[in-house]
């Protein structure tokens, strides 16, 4: 009987696995293809509008997460959730996508948002290397990223009119639909990560495993199923403002508002192993946006490979 009811649901999970696929591979193409529609209409530059918009939409599975868990007395998982989701970012989103098609970008475009994700990145250091991060910490970073936002707004406008006439039509608004897209991401990010969850357990899957992996690969699947559809798609500069604002959102935001809620108290585990590395990537991202402008197929790989072996450090850790 024990093994029917297993057997019944390993094959739930593959379902619910399958359809949370389906869902992140349309709502990566509604969130990639309305975000360009936007940009193109209001006349703002789709690397903002990727920054900005499809950032903050991506990253509100980390937001949840982090802000519930350290509410919950779990800091580490808040902290953790933050320096991982930004080495995953750029070690596997960006990765898989420059192995699908070779992300090319204007380096003058992108030169405000990496010095901001460089600041961002350093706010966090001090933080970690002081071992809390206070609610005046916290209001601070969110005050820091509401400037960012008013100044990008302001430098991304395009020299261009607002397209009215192609405004109208018969489907729903663009806005409406990236909206949509976003959502279908959370909510199929969710059900494929609740189904691998429920697959693991029917095999025998040890719960520890099934959260060091699955769960936090999780909170990455909306940012890694928008930069593929967006490889597939030739944008660029979706990819790079989205990780970009990703990144930056993560710190300023996510990390920021757990802070708020109840200062973060951060373990002095952090500051051996995982700091250095997310300062690392961060750097090596940064200097391809200054210096190179470009992010080829094995740079991509090269990066992939890092993520293997930093995943495969953590558990031998």
């Amino acid at each position: 009987m024990h093994s029917l009811e297993s057997y019944q649901l390993a094959v739930i999970a593959l379902g619910a696995i399958a359809f949370g696929v389906y869902l992140l591979v349309k709502g990566g193409d509604w969130t990639i293809d309305n975000a360009v529609a936007i940009a193109e209409r209001s006349g703002l530059s789709k690397l903002f509008i990727a920054a900005t918009i499809v950032a903050f939409g991506t990253s509100a599975p980390e937001l949840f997460t982090s802000v519930n868990a350290n509410l919950s007395g779990f800091p580490g998982i808040s902290v953790g959730n933050v320096i991982g989701s930004n080495i995953a970012n750029v070690l596997l989103v960006v990765a898989v996508a420059a192995m699908i098609a070779p992300i090319a970008f204007d380096r003058a475009e992108v030169r405000v948002d990496a010095i901001v994700m460089l600041g961002a990145t350093a706010a966090m250091s001090v933080a970690i290397l002081s071992g809390i991060l206070p609610r005046w910490g916290g209001i601070a970073m969110v005050a820091a990223i509401v400037g960012y936002i008013v100044y990008q707004y302001r430098a991304s406008k395009l020299d261009v009119d607002e397209i009215d006439g192609e405004a109208g039509g018969d489907g729903p608004h663009p806005a409406i639909m990236l909206a949509v897209g976003i959502v279908t991401l959370l909510v199929g990010s969710e059900i494929l990560v609740q189904g691998a969850v429920a697959g693991g357990v029917a095999l025998g899957v040890p719960e520890a495993v099934i959260g060091m992996t699955l769960i936090a690969f999780g909170t990455s699947l909306p940012e890694l199923t928008a930069c593929v559809a967006a490889a597939r798609k030739g944008q660029s500069d979706m990819i790079v403002g989205g990780i970009i604002g990703s990144n930056i959102f993560n710190i300023l935001s996510v990390m920021a508002f757990a802070a708020i809620a109840r200062p973060l108290f951060i373990d002095g585990r952090f500051v051996a192993v995982d700091l250095p590395v997310v300062v690392a990537v961060t750097l090596l991202f940064a200097a391809f946006l200054l210096f190179t402008g470009r992010i080829g197929r094995i740079a991509g790989a090269a990066m992939a490979a890092g993520y293997v072996l930093f995943v495969g450090a953590q558990y031998l850790l």
